[in-house]
């Protein structure tokens, strides 16, 4: 399988991923289950009421997002093989997040869609439920309290497979398939290469780090944002200074690396921002360079690296609120304020000092 040690059964609730995958493992040499539901649930006993009770599915606990991949990270490092993952993400930020964090440690994925038509799945829901039976994706009816919604109490929202998932993943229609042929067609294409996905390899920091964006806008005074692979939210071009690097050069470097873009102006500081370390991130110092405006022959030509950007846009300050996380979003105020007043501004956790 050249080197793959994650095989990711990614699909609607209901659509026989873990049975799927214990058959799966029988078919691939030294592979292993790995059921990331299993964490769900020990945070379900592990997190107070009032927590869980803010979340409709226990995905949406970054604390779950960093323990699968952790935990994944471990196991493999325990184990070796190939490990087998049953688990619905049907969330694109999700994705990014999660896979972004085994790319970033060294752990390449094959991410496989197993396909069923809506009406069975609605059919299987209603006799799992009768039955009181898993979900198959580690979430127990039996097991499973009133203190975090299971997802299989909203079916309208998880019978349905977004287009971007079909877009990101082999797909497999396991519709009429048994669990045992669903697992043959998943090792041909795994073993045909299919579901590889290519998202860079940025390396965890294990420290604080020193940070290089750049604003372009376009002719309007948009500002161009990025929609990354390997991590959820939009984001400015930019990225990591490397060491004895000067931060306006690695700026210059990073447009263009991931926009295919050479600029011949000097940039400008808009913004030093410190962010504080919050666990497992270890923040440090985040710059914004004015990189000028481009013009829409400029815009035109633009390339995306495929393994790090999946597109790109030009976005108003209004538009850029529902894109950017709050983090980044707060840093950008800032930054078209201070390019409006012709200023520097020296920020601490997204506040001017002295603010």
């Amino acid at each position: 399988m050249g080197g793959t040690v994650i095989v990711w059964l990614n699909g609607a609730f209901g659509a026989g991923k873990t049975a799927a995958a214990r058959e799966l493992v029988e078919l691939l040499p030294d592979s292993n289950l790995f059921d990331p539901g299993l964490i769900g649930a020990g945070l379900r006993a592990l997190l107070p009421r009032k927590r869980l009770d803010e979340v409709q599915d226990h995905q949406d606990l970054p604390a779950w997002r960093r323990l699968v991949v952790d935990t994944a990270a471990a196991v493999h490092g325990e184990v070796g093989g190939t490990l087998v993952v049953p688990m619905t993400l049907l969330r694109q930020e999700y994705r990014d997040e999660v896979f972004g964090g085994l790319a970033a440690r060294r752990i390449p994925v094959r991410h496989v869609l197993l396909d069923v038509e809506e009406t069975i799945l609605r059919e299987r829901a209603a006799r799992r439920g009768e039955a009181g039976e898993t979900s198959g994706d580690g979430i127990s009816g039996a097991a499973a309290d009133d203190r975090c919604p299971e997802p299989v109490r909203h079916p309208a929202a998880h019978h349905r497979v977004p287009d971007w998932l079909r877009a990101d993943a082999h797909t497999v229609d396991a519709t009429f398939l048994t669990p045992r042929r669903t697992a043959e067609k998943v090792a041909e294409a795994v073993r045909a290469g299919e579901g590889a996905c290519d998202i860079v390899q940025t390396p965890e920091p294990t420290a604080e780090t020193v940070a290089a964006g750049v604003l372009l806008f376009d002719e309007t005074d948009r500002v161009l944002l990025v929609d990354p692979t390997y991590k959820p939210g939009w984001e400015f071009p930019g990225g990591v200074v490397e060491p004895g690097e000067p931060p306006a050069r690695a700026g210059l470097r990073e447009v263009a690396e991931e926009l295919g873009l050479r600029l011949d102006t000097a940039l400008r500081l808009l913004v030093v921002d410190w962010e504080p370390p919050r666990p497992p991130g270890y923040g440090g110092l985040r710059l914004l360079f004015d990189g000028g405006r481009l013009t829409t022959e400029a815009a035109r030509g633009l390339l995306l690296p495929g393994s790090e950007l999946r597109g790109w846009r030009f976005a108003t300050e209004r538009e850029a609120a529902g894109m950017l996380p709050p983090v980044r979003m707060e840093r950008l105020r800032w930054a078209l304020r201070a390019r409006e007043r012709g200023v520097t501004l020296n920020l601490e956790a997204g506040t001017p000092v002295g603010a």
